[in-house]
């Protein structure tokens, strides 16, 4: 009963109504993983027998009840070492685990291991391979979370996102996503790097997967009933849509039809001009802002950072304290005229990625459309659209107004099912 299909939810019921046990549902994934995992590349720390240790003792009851899950080797973790994908912490091996890990184990969850990341989670990209095409990239710094989920390593996966990389992967890698509000889920144990933008996110089988760690990692989290019906959509392009490939353009117009013509109301939102200045503002942030997480780093390692990381440095240095003030002050002003835009929508829609995964594990492509609106804080979930045999992800992005994360998650689950139904019609 155990296979691929099955979501995290399934699985956890199924534990905690004695369907199964956490034991037999970790053989399952340690199978999966044995197979694949030479070629994928997903983890950078496991142990089978810890996995089957842990799954023997699991008590069976919880919201995540005998849930395997990957996580992102930025969290610290008491039993696998946490290395940021640098030389300069080999071997590095905490004392105790980050707090959400800490949840999930109070949860039920089984830890499967610590999965690749990029180099500080910022760009210098680990070995991690696209389990739907292994030519081509993952996505950026939650790649090996991501793309072994795809393969079916585990039910869940921890990621995080500072620009676009938690989303990537997943539109890369065919996943569903959440990347919550900022500030809404903790950060103790996990290496910072741009503390404006830094967010703990997830990777799930469904929407109501994404729902599921929600209510474990946000106490008192509610979803709430969306009262209109139908929803009120808003589809905004951004000043950046010129990048976007055909066939990703395509795809997204073929969903917003499919929602149309379930009769939900889908309008087109244009930013004002102001708003064309948020990518840049963003990377300037991003860039001042992790020189001085990775200051230390930088003063006492600097030959064993890779040249995309010194570039940042070398970027930051050039950056005055003016610059970077101004930027995040364009930041604060633009965010009640965006909220006031977007007010009348259930959730905004665009496109998560400009294109389908790139050929090589060397460059991940732009995160424009996600980091544009990871520059105000606001929550972000990706729905894979469903696509032909052999054919890459394509992900729609759905975004919601800053803390009404719950808002956003049932009306992700009321479009995923739209585009479901359209699929098998």
């Amino acid at each position: 009963m155990i296979g691929r299909a099955l979501d995290a939810t399934a699985l956890s019921e199924a534990v905690t109504h004695g369907e199964t046990s956490a034991a037999a549902i970790a053989e399952h994934f340690l199978e999966c993983i044995q197979t694949l995992e030479p070629d994928i590349q997903a983890f950078v720390s496991f142990d089978a027998r810890q996995v089957r240790t842990a799954a023997a003792q699991c008590p069976g009851q919880g919201l995540l009840a005998g849930v395997p899950v990957g996580i992102k080797d930025i969290f610290d973790s008491a039993d696998h070492p946490t290395q940021f994908h640098s030389p300069i912490y080999a071997g590095h091996q905490p004392s105790r685990d980050a707090h959400v890990v800490t949840l999930l184990r109070q949860a039920g969850a089984l830890i499967m291991g610590k999965t690749h990341t990029t180099e500080f989670a910022y760009m210098h990209t680990g070995p991690t391979r696209n389990p739907h095409n292994l030519a081509c990239t993952p996505g950026s710094s939650s790649a090996g979370s991501a793309a072994g989920m795809a393969a079916g390593f585990f039910a869940l996966a921890l990621g995080t996102q500072t620009a676009g990389s938690l989303l990537k992967p997943a539109s890369y890698c065919g996943l569903f996503a959440f990347k919550p509000s900022l500030g809404l889920v903790s950060l103790e144990g996990v290496k910072p790097l741009a503390p404006s933008f830094d967010t703990v996110g997830w990777y799930g089988r469904s929407v109501r997967d994404l729902h599921l760690v929600a209510r474990v990692l946000i106490p008192g989290f509610v979803v709430p009933d969306v009262e209109r019906r139908p929803l009120q959509l808003g589809f905004c392009r951004t000043s950046r849509w010129d990048q976007v490939d055909p066939e990703v353009a395509h795809a997204l117009e073929l969903a917003v039809d499919q929602l149309r013509g379930a009769g939900h109301h889908v309008s087109e939102v244009q930013l004002p001009d102001e708003f064309a200045g948020v990518f840049d503002d963003h990377q300037l942030i991003n860039d001042c802002e992790g020189a001085r997480s990775l200051a230390k780093e930088f003063q006492q390692h600097r030959a064993q950072l890779s040249p995309s990381t010194l570039a940042m440095f070398e970027r930051a240095a050039a950056t005055t304290w003016e610059q970077e003030s101004a930027a995040k002050a364009r930041l604060a002003n633009l965010a009640p005229r965006l909220n006031e835009l977007c007010h009348p929508f259930d959730a905004m829609l665009g496109a998560t990625c400009a294109m389908v995964a790139p050929m090589g594990l060397e460059s991940t492509g732009p995160s424009d459309f996600i980091k544009f609106w990871g520059a105000f804080g606001w929550p972000q979930v990706n729905i894979p659209l469903i696509r032909a045999e052999g054919s890459l992800p394509i992900g729609l992005q759905m975004i919601g107004r800053f803390r009404d994360d719950g808002r956003l998650l049932r009306t992700a689950g009321h479009v995923a099912a739209v585009l479901q139904d359209a699929t098998q019609q």
